[in-house]
């Protein structure tokens, strides 16, 4: 099965067994002989052998071979990783959409569990956690130092089970204690409204269900508003990707057939194209897509393609720059769980890889107001052991970037960037603006 995987979420353990360094390096720098090879497993063998006898505490087996499998794959990129059956399961339940647990999406930053963001009308939602929360215990137990895959396990959990978080949130003095009880969460990856006469959808994440749940919110929409979209808002912010196939979907709602994107493996005879369906359900309609610099993977997709093709303004801010595939390989059918493998780059149908650098908006605005600091941008190529920018000058950062920031005193409860994108769908220059974002 091939992913866009989402770049948050139970991906980014660190391993605490790792395969010889001397021989990853080896295999990088020159292929080993098979004598050497064997030399280096029976050196695995050996150094599991001696942990497992020597050890100041007693350790699992399973535990040291999943972690040493984890510890040779993140060496490669931060994507890669090896789950076992009961990670595998989880993952195939969260890609329908439905799991036990809390509702939001974390990453690790600076081994610390770091909210991205609560999920639409989730427990995380309605108990105030915030987007930048970092979480340092579940119910009283420090998690500080614990792999991510960990901490999500934690918090997962039997609906109906009660779980306190401590939370550290900038500007508070003192950590908060927030009590949740777990719930089946249900995505609700689409969701839509009309919004100052203009249609409005905000698309979450790319799950088994988005696809057929953009159709549906789509028409609802059209019957809400009398038959007619004028023009729509399409919110892809801190979505952070998912499904290959369901990003083409997506696309194939705003197209009339054509490329989406292609995927280019390290054999340059598996390059792969994927074209939208004939018959978009919104010809005609104007349309603005708003991105930020959670938006990753396939919303990157989405938004290169509509931006490619013309078919869309993209504002807001430069986007994530994930831009590279896996695919989910089970292993023994699953039993033994499952190996999650970069297997390609993508690229928009202009031919651009995005890899670390992010698409850019055709124009700026920002969320908040500037408040004259300067803020480092966080993406893809910070991440550790990430894939190399395939072109330098691609999307390279400039001086003249103009950013539309809000007035002074802007509320950001209040959405500048949503207020603008309502604005360029009412323009009569509408049109122009789109013509001159071309790539």
């Amino acid at each position: 099965m091939k992913y866009i995987l989402p770049m948050f979420g139970a991906i980014g353990a660190t391993a605490l067994f790792a395969f010889s360094a001397t021989g990853i390096m080896a295999g990088a720098v020159e292929r080993p002989s098979h004598q050497q090879t064997f030399r280096q497993l029976e050196l695995f063998a050996d150094v599991l052998s001696r942990v497992r006898n020597e050890y100041v505490e007693e350790v699992e087996d399973t535990q040291l071979i999943d972690e040493a499998l984890n510890g040779m794959l993140h060496a490669l990129d931060p994507h890669s990783s090896y789950m076992n059956a009961d990670d595998f399961r989880e993952m195939q339940s969260g890609s329908r959409g439905e799991y036990g647990g809390l509702g939001m999406e974390v990453t690790m930053e600076n081994d610390l569990v770091k909210v991205v963001t609560p999920m639409d009308d989730t427990p995380a939602f309605r108990a105030g956690i915030k987007a930048g929360d970092f979480l340092t215990a579940i119910d009283g137990e420090s998690i500080l130092g614990m792999t991510l895959n960990d901490a999500v396990e934690q918090m997962r959990g039997e609906a109906g089970k009660p779980i306190t978080v401590t939370v550290v949130r900038e500007g508070e003095d003192e950590p908060l204690e927030i009590t949740m009880v777990r719930e089946i969460i249900t995505q609700r990856i689409v969701r839509h409204r009309i919004e100052d006469g203009m249609g409005y959808i905000r698309i979450s994440g790319f799950n088994e269900t988005t696809g057929e749940s953009l159709e549906d919110a789509i028409k609802a929409l059209k019957k809400e508003m009398g038959g007619k979209i004028p023009g729509l808002v399409v919110d892809l912010r801190n979505n952070p990707g998912g499904l290959l196939d369901q990003s083409v979907r997506v696309s194939s709602v705003f197209l009339d057939g054509g490329e989406v994107v292609s995927t280019r493996s390290r054999d340059p005879k598996d390059t792969q194209r994927y074209n939208a369906k004939g018959g978009e359900l919104l010809a005609g309609v104007p349309v603005v897509v708003i991105i930020n610099g959670a938006s990753a993977s396939a919303a990157e997709i989405v938004a290169g393609a509509l931006q490619d093709r013309q078919r869309a303004l993209i504002i807001g801010m430069t986007s994530f720059g994930k831009g590279s595939v896996q695919s989910v390989i089970p292993l023994n059918g699953g039993r033994d769980g499952a190996l999650r493998l970069t297997t390609a780059r993508y690229y928009t149908p202009a031919g651009r890889s995005i890899q670390g650098t992010g698409v850019d908006p055709d124009i700026f605005v920002s969320y908040a107001p500037d408040d004259g600091k300067e803020r480092k941008r966080f993406g893809e190529k910070d991440l550790p052991n990430a894939l190399d920018i395939v072109d330098e000058d691609a999307n390279a950062e400039t001086a003249d970037i103009v950013i539309d920031y809000p007035p002074e005193g802007w509320e950001n409860k209040d959405d500048w960037q949503m207020k603008k994108a309502i604005e360029f769908l009412k323009s009569p220059n509408f049109n122009t603006l789109l013509m001159a974002s071309a790539p």
